[in-house]
């Protein structure tokens, strides 16, 4: 019971039920911002207007390597990923923007820094959407320049503020880097372009600090009638990529704000696809997909029960099932702790159980377990 509830006599007070009930009504009617943005069409994926939030991501290669950069989003695609990002430097990469869009089946988003014309080629090579800071474009002409083929077009521009390169007169205005003034930013940005003539816009504000980025978000959710692309930016590596993304997207998502996601982590793009899916189907936000819950391991555990569940969790990936999978780690209360699973296996001395709804199912020799399980699933639905 939340602490507000009590007086000091512990017993529960009058206004503590009225704070309470308040509670559970603004849990109720939480607001859905995402319900409300504009609909925006990258290519064939359409965010905002309350449709489901998209998974994007960037590739690592040259651009101008057309053949690495088609694998590795060939290889994205089969990952999940329903939007990809390319850095645009240089003109040529703009130009090879044509050629890998005929050999992928998922938008392509240019992200360009600095030099108009880059995003002026990339839209004429056919990219889906360009990501641009109007603040380091350069002169208000090059905006509208860009603004302008972009209407040309009909081609969505991001318009992309980074706590890193917050102009200095509002880091002066807002006494340092806040989320109030990456707010402005993004808002003057947005009403430059509104002022062009242009509404198909997609806005990002990003920051390192997460809390940050979470306030700055509760802050434009009001303010901002346009799709918002989440993501801590800079997250790290892997371990502490994966915990401030899970973390800062979280908090933001579960208001209702967000319309597509990246969890950028410093290593394999894949990995991000797959942290990802996990934070969406965790929030209630993506179905689909098999679940995997393991047991922590203890003294019980008489099997590699880490091996083993990092095989399942591989095995699962091309399995079309929107199930949750148990692995546990031993037999005692392995069958009572995935009972909330719809199937699981538990080891023990040289054999294990499959366990269906925390029922024993049969026993099993240990080597056999991982094929067992497998053939439960590629046969569920018969």
């Amino acid at each position: 019971m939340p602490l507000y509830l009590r007086h000091r006599s512990d017993k529960v007070t009058d206004r503590g039920v009225l704070l309470f009930a308040g509670y559970c009504i603004m849990e109720r009617i939480k607001p859905m911002f995402r319900d409300k943005t504009k609909k925006v069409w990258i290519g064939d994926v359409c965010i905002g207007g309350g449709s489901p939030v998209a998974i994007q991501s960037m590739t690592n290669t040259r651009t101008e390597d057309v053949e690495a950069t088609v694998a590795q989003i060939l290889e994205l695609e089969r990952a999940g990923c329903q939007i990809i990002r390319c850095a645009v430097p240089t003109m040529e990469a703009a130009q090879a923007l044509a050629k890998i869009k005929k050999k992928i089946h998922i938008p392509l988003v240019a992200d360009i820094h600095f030099d108009y014309r880059l995003a002026i080629a990339a839209i004429e090579n056919g990219a889906d959407k360009i990501r641009i800071n109007p603040g380091n474009i350069g002169a208000r002409e090059r905006v509208q320049a860009v603004v302008d083929k972009a209407k040309e077009h009909q081609v969505p521009v991001r318009v992309g503020v980074n706590s890193g390169s917050l102009e200095k007169p509002l880091v002066e205005k807002h006494k340092g880097v806040t989320a109030e003034g990456l707010v402005e930013s993004a808002m003057d940005k947005v009403h430059m372009i509104e002022e062009m003539g242009y509404d198909n816009l997609v806005v990002s504000i990003k920051s390192s600090d997460v809390m940050m980025c979470v306030k700055a978000h509760e802050l434009i959710a009001d303010r901002c009638q346009y799709p918002l692309h989440v993501g801590i930016t800079e997250s790290g590596t892997l371990l502490a990529g994966n915990i401030k993304s899970s973390i800062g997207l979280g908090l933001i998502l579960n208001q209702g704000i967000g319309d597509t996601i990246r969890v950028s982590l410093t290593g394999d793009p894949v990995e991000e696809i797959k942290s990802a899916k996990l934070i969406l189907k965790t929030l209630g936000l993506r179905k689909g997909g098999i679940e995997v819950v393991s047991c922590p391991t203890c003294g019980r555990t008489k099997i590699d029960l880490i091996g083993l569940a990092n095989q399942v969790e591989q095995m699962v990936t091309d399995i079309p099932l929107d199930i949750k999978v148990a692995v546990m780690g031993c037999v005692v209360n392995g069958p009572g702790e995935a009972k909330e699973a719809d199937i699981g296996i538990a080891g023990g001395i040289g054999e294990g159980l499959l366990i269906k709804k925390g029922q024993i199912v049969k026993k099993v020799k240990e080597d056999q377990l991982l094929e067992t399980l497998r053939q439960e699933l590629v046969h569920w639905n018969e």
